[in-house]
């Protein structure tokens, strides 16, 4: 067994606590030994944490990673003109290798953010996971299905590839990858493909995750056509199940609120990009209160711009209050616990804890910082007032990712030299 100390810091437990301790990790099974006193002495390496807050490792729910090589090519326009006009145009230019360097892109900057675990819908899967499997992240990936425009074969193949990524490539990377079955939407894939595909996942034993509910023209149509509100539709279907998890969830209705909370299935809240594209304000408290596993996601970078979840929990916690005309509406220790435990319960990885037998997935968190002095709460802290830039360490899977701030399983300086030159030559391409 080779031992981590992460030693010195202070310690956010799983009650949302923070304590004096150290951390021990049994490396080989990425696994938390013992949180206590003076632990780093006989541990194999440890990890300066003095000054420093020490955290789950934040989780990602919703995210489409690859999209950072169009971060800030389409800005300020409605959801269905971004996507219909830019964003969709730009991507039938993508390649295999466009998807690798984005996702390696991504990756960096979710390392560079604390970020351990994220949930990732998009295609040319088989590029995402060999680049999650070298940057030692935990990942639930997915092949995003659109059928709408599509001939029946081509729709039905889309349909077909994304189940045979699902079960190819779960347990991927040591265990860390697991996969879901991902129609995009309720609008964008036509219910013969629904009706065939998804009974076919459920006896796979895979989950499914799709957007939902995200703006007023997502649940309209589902209205008119089908008598019923998205949610009660996607139940309909056999996609709304404990394992299940949906995006956005702006537009829900009070019946729709009970109907995800008597499944059990999760929704991750995107609140700065539902900002952006003024998309609408989610009602995360009132979900909250009715018993619904919220966790947060950035959305692609194109939409957002950035991947940070420490931005976002920020979001969250001022959005929702703006929502609920609640000052008291999405706490701190709410936010937090979306950000970590909330995200990894929604999107059904076992991660965001920070206690003895869990994964060994942590953040690092520099205090020693003008914007977190002094220090009344740090539960407080880390919802209004920290930064990307504040994580000093990244662990997954006791792995370290990051030390110091320099990235250990990516070279930055040749990533971002990549994404530069796809990026130009993409743009070139679409022009």
């Amino acid at each position: 067994m080779t031992t981590l100390a992460i030693t010195d810091g202070q310690v956010l437990q799983s009650d949302l606590t923070v304590t004096t301790a150290d951390v021990l990790i049994d490396q080989d099974a990425g696994e938390i030994l013992e949180l206590g006193s003076d632990l780093g002495a006989d541990a194999d390496e440890t990890l300066d944490a003095a000054g420093s807050l020490v955290t789950p490792g934040f989780v990602n729910g919703h995210c489409h990673v690859a999209m950072t090589l169009l971060r800030g090519y389409a800005d300020d326009k409605p959801l269905d003109a971004w996507l219909q006009e830019d964003i969709w145009p730009a991507e039938g230019e993508l390649t295999p290798e466009d998807v690798r360097v984005g996702t390696e892109l991504g990756l960096l900057e979710l390392i560079k953010a604390g970020t351990t675990a994220f949930a990732d819908m998009y295609f040319h899967v088989p590029e995402i996971a060999a680049a999650v499997e070298e940057a030692g992240l935990r990942a639930r990936l997915g092949h995003g299905i659109v059928t709408v425009g599509k001939d029946g074969d081509v729709a039905r193949e889309d349909a077909q590839t994304s189940l045979e990524i699902a079960r190819e490539y779960d347990g991927a990377a040591d265990g860390r990858i697991s996969t879901a079955f991902m129609p995009h939407s309720l609008t964008t894939v036509g219910d013969e493909y629904l009706e065939e595909f998804v009974p076919e996942a459920r006896e796979a034993g895979v989950p499914i995750h799709y957007h939902a509910n995200e703006t007023t023209e997502e649940v309209a149509p589902i209205v008119d056509e089908y008598g019923q509100r998205p949610l009660a539709y996607a139940a309909e279907q056999g996609m709304l199940e404990p394992e299940d998890f949906v995006a956005h969830g702006v537009h829900v209705d009070e019946t729709e609120i009970d109907l995800l909370a008597e499944a059990g299935t999760g929704v991750i809240h995107c609140p700065a990009s539902n900002m952006k594209l003024a998309s609408g304000m989610a009602p995360v408290q009132r979900m909250r209160e009715a018993g619904v596993t919220v966790g947060l996601g950035t959305d692609g970078a194109a939409s957002n711009n950035d991947l940070s979840m420490l931005d976002e929990a920020r979001d969250a916690a001022m959005l929702g209050k703006l929502a609920a005309d609640d000052a008291s509406a999405v706490p701190a220790e709410a936010v937090v616990e979306m950000l970590t435990a909330g995200s990894a319960d929604a999107i059904g990885v076992e991660s965001g804890r920070l206690e003895e037998g869990a994964p060994a997935d942590f953040a690092v968190i520099d205090l020693e910082q003008p914007h977190l002095t002094p220090p009344h709460d740090l539960v407080s802290h880390l919802a209004y007032a920290a930064a990307a830039s504040d994580v000093r360490h990244t662990v997954c899977d006791g792995e370290v990712l990051m030390r110091d701030r320099e990235v250990l399983t990516l070279d930055e300086a040749a990533v971002r030299q990549r994404a530069l030159e796809a990026a130009e030559s993409l743009a070139a391409r679409v022009e």
